[in-house]
């Protein structure tokens, strides 16, 4: 009878009952208490640990939240970039690690033509170098979560080699392949869109990638050269065909759409708001270093120099890949003779093994 009342009394709650018997022989209700957790400490009170989200979204809806994440996170940072840059310098500054001599490359890294190795020899420099530190975190966890987002929405394996023909498969791969040859290629080809540093030669030849017997001047990048003549954007317009490519290799379902074929129009977004805001004149849009150069004009801030060697290499070069080529900008001989072939034939062939690697993982 008291196993009874106080069964009774827990039946007003919302919570789950199950019958177990009383050691009366009589069968009560009473809750499942190892599926509850206090709300806090010392309180009678129980929640249920499995309780619905506040959001109740399948995976592919949060797999789509997260890439928009990355997508506008990214081109949003860039729209401030210069404001950003700015206040990153000034709170380094403040904490008065500019110019710290402590702060260094190694030795044998050949340092830019004004800071030495310095990591932070002024204030633009230090805020490049937190903003990129920022950048990538932000890209990890974004892209990172729609990542694992992707994996729980394509946990149902599919059989790509009943659904593809051959053919089709071929040229996806191959598509990819080339993508990556691009995008490796790219590193070594200067650009003030592109990640690598730009270097000289002692010899008065412009190379990039080196660290032996050259010195570092990023002004070079402004130099139309290779790639650069073919897209100002030789590194992430190649995410375009490798982003459609990869989702139908991976089988063309929802999830593949969503997270490879978003990378892809992120691509062209982010590019396209890179031009439109050296259209703008809303100052720096790549990872230039320094812009020092021996056609340095004095009285000139090292910003505006920016701006005008920026201006003038958007205006010999084209958004469209070999658009500048046609309208007589850019000529196809002079791509040939100077475009990193090695390096493109080796991320291709690189490339493939990537694919294959990546799909298998999927």
């Amino acid at each position: 009878l008291s196993c009874s009342k106080i069964c009774l009394a827990f039946n007003s709650s919302p919570l789950i009952h199950h019958d177990i018997p009383s050691r009366h022989g009589m069968r009560c209700s009473q809750p499942r208490h190892h599926q509850f957790k206090r709300i806090h400490r010392g309180s009678r009170f129980m929640a249920p640990i499995n309780s619905q989200p506040l959001l109740d979204w399948s995976p592919d809806q949060i797999l789509a939240a997260w890439t928009f994440a990355f997508s506008s996170s990214h081109i949003g940072m860039s729209a401030t970039r210069s404001n950003i840059i700015r206040s990153l310098g000034e709170t380094v500054n403040s904490l008065n690690l500019v110019g710290n001599e402590e702060w260094a490359l190694p030795p044998w890294w050949p340092g830019d033509n004004t800071g030495g190795n310095k990591i932070f020899p002024d204030k633009l420099t230090a805020g490049r170098q937190v903003y990129r530190g920022l950048y990538t975190a932000v890209s990890f966890l974004t892209l990172g979560n729609g990542f694992a987002a992707y994996l729980k929405s394509s946990s149902v394996a599919l059989d790509v080699s009943s659904t593809q023909s051959t053919l089709l498969y071929d040229a996806c791969l191959i598509s990819a392949a080339l993508s990556f040859g691009a995008a490796i290629a790219s590193l070594v080809n200067a650009s003030p869109l592109g990640l690598m540093p730009s270097f000289e030669a002692e010899d008065g030849n412009a190379i990039s990638g080196s660290v032996a017997g050259i010195r570092r001047d990023d002004a070079l990048k402004f130099t139309t050269k290779g790639l650069t003549r073919i897209t100002r954007h030789p590194l992430i317009l190649p995410v375009v065909p490798w982003g459609i490519a990869t989702a139908i290799l991976a089988g063309g379902r929802p999830c593949d759409a969503i997270l490879f074929g978003g990378l892809s129009i992120y691509a062209i977004a982010g590019c396209y708001a890179q031009d439109l805001r050296v259209v703008r004149e809303e100052g720096s849009v790549g990872t230039v270093f320094q812009t020092e150069s021996r056609d340095a004009k004095e009285g000139v801030s090292e910003e505006e120099q920016e701006r005008t060697r920026l201006r003038s290499f958007f205006e010999q070069t084209s958004f469209i890949p070999f658009k500048a080529v046609f309208d007589g900008r850019q000529s196809l001989d002079d791509i040939i003779r100077e475009a990193p072939w090695l390096q493109f034939v080796v991320g291709t062939i690189g490339g493939i093994y990537l694919e294959e690697k990546i799909l298998q993982l999927l």
